[in-house]
């Protein structure tokens, strides 16, 4: 907080002194009429001197203003820059390129587009593959080129390092679409993976179904295949089958388990626990402590659960709402009577709920130590997850995801 500053006592000059100011502006002496302009330092030379410390003490006053308008103006302009500099940059056009240079191009790179993508939903997919600069590369280009397209779904040979007009040329190609490849990421239902199976493979879907209908031909002891078949990328050689298709998805998620050090006997259950791990953490450097609260909550002596799961993806799962877009479970899914509803069942449900990947079976094979019970994701935007031992806690981190909700509509609660 700024203060006034005090002008200087005035005292009786003598005659000569009076008379050789006559001709000029008479001066108040102060800082103020010096930095205008209205007075000048002769004038406050001249004027009646305070004693020697009170001009000193002035002097770093004067200094104190000076650099606090000038840390103002300093200040202003980064805030400015930091508001407006993307828009100064790409205007006078000395901005960081949003695009690789042409002729940087290296490497390979596969890109899956399904039905239904566009420009704004490819971008992110090619920068996370990378392919493109930044996420949103793609988008701008075409935007600021009015550039119309259509994404044929399928997944893509790409390289590393393209520029934008080559991803355009590049996915015009049809000898850069891989036809008898096929993507699928973690976290699908079996449902979720046929239809991709069948949309990337041109293979109809009733074939898959088909081939899926008796796991014991893949050595698979349980009633169907979710959570057998892996998430990876697959090439194929031309005329494969939906069964061969199968069969080398369910040797993959064996692979995996045996990597991970689960013993066949343990496989199913593994998978469980995975699938779970899969749909409920949002950040991998969560899934061993998800796995933890899970090991926890399983114990049938504890107090605070009564071997009670309550894991809202399982409950989701058992009346099909699992892929319907909300992290909350609707009152259906947890008063419903099924197998998978863990609100209401003690131990894990019957059977997987999703397709797990590596870190995640490991995770569920080895959770860190914790004495965790219970875990709320606070942030969807950013996955942020608080983990509690006490109800009481938890109840604390409830009400702050309430409260991200309320102030982030339409996100997804």
């Amino acid at each position: 907080r700024r203060q006034r500053e005090p002008g200087p006592q005035r005292q009786a000059a003598p005659v000569g002194v009076a008379a050789a100011a006559a001709d000029r502006t008479p001066a108040s002496g102060s800082l103020e009429d010096l930095f205008s302009g209205r007075a000048h330092s002769d004038d406050v030379r001249g004027a009646a001197r305070p004693p020697k410390r009170r001009r000193r003490v002035g002097g770093w006053i004067a200094l104190a203003v000076v650099l606090v308008i000038i840390g103002g103006i300093v200040g202003g302009g980064f805030a400015l820059w930091n508001t407006y500099g993307d828009r100064v940059r790409e205007f006078l056009g000395t901005g960081e390129p949003t695009d690789y240079a042409e002729g940087m191009a290296t490497g390979e790179a596969r890109v899956t587009i399904v039905a239904g993508d566009t420009g704004e939903s490819v971008s992110p997919k090619l920068f996370e593959a990378g392919i493109t600069k930044q996420s949103d590369s793609l988008y701008k280009y075409m935007v600021q080129n009015n550039v119309a397209f259509t994404f044929q779904p399928g997944v893509y040979k790409l390289q590393q390092q393209m520029s934008s007009p080559a991803v355009l040329t590049a996915l015009r190609d049809p000898a850069s679409r891989l036809n008898h490849s096929v993507q699928l990421r973690e976290g699908l239902t079996l449902n979720q993976s046929l239809d991709a199976m069948s949309e990337q493979l041109s293979i109809p879907r009733a074939d898959f179904e088909a081939a899926v209908a008796d796991p014991s031909q893949y050595g698979v002891s349980a009633s169907t295949l979710e959570g057998w078949i892996f998430p990876a990328t697959y090439d194929f050689d031309d005329g494969v089958t939906a069964t061969q298709v199968i069969q080398k998805m369910v040797q993959r998620t064996v692979q995996s388990l045996d990597q991970a050090g689960v013993p066949p006997a343990d496989r199913e259950r593994i998978l469980i626990i995975a699938s779970i791990i899969e749909r409920e953490a949002r950040n991998s450097d969560d899934f061993y402590k998800v796995s933890r609260v899970i090991e926890n909550r399983l114990q049938p002596d504890n107090d605070e659960t009564h071997g009670l799961l309550q894991m809202d993806s399982t409950a989701q799962y058992g009346v099909g709402e699992i892929s319907a877009g909300s992290s909350s479970s609707s009152e259906n899914a947890l008063t419903s009577d099924n197998p998978w509803n863990t609100y209401i069942h003690p131990g894990l449900p019957i059977g997987p709920i999703a397709n797990a990947g590596d870190l995640a079976i490991d995770a569920a094979m080895h959770p860190v130590d914790g004495t965790w019970y219970y875990f709320t994701t606070v942030n969807l935007d950013t996955g942020e997850t608080v983990f509690s031992t006490t109800y009481a806690d938890q109840e604390k981190a409830v009400q702050q995801f309430r409260d991200w909700c309320s102030a982030n509509p339409n996100s997804g609660c």
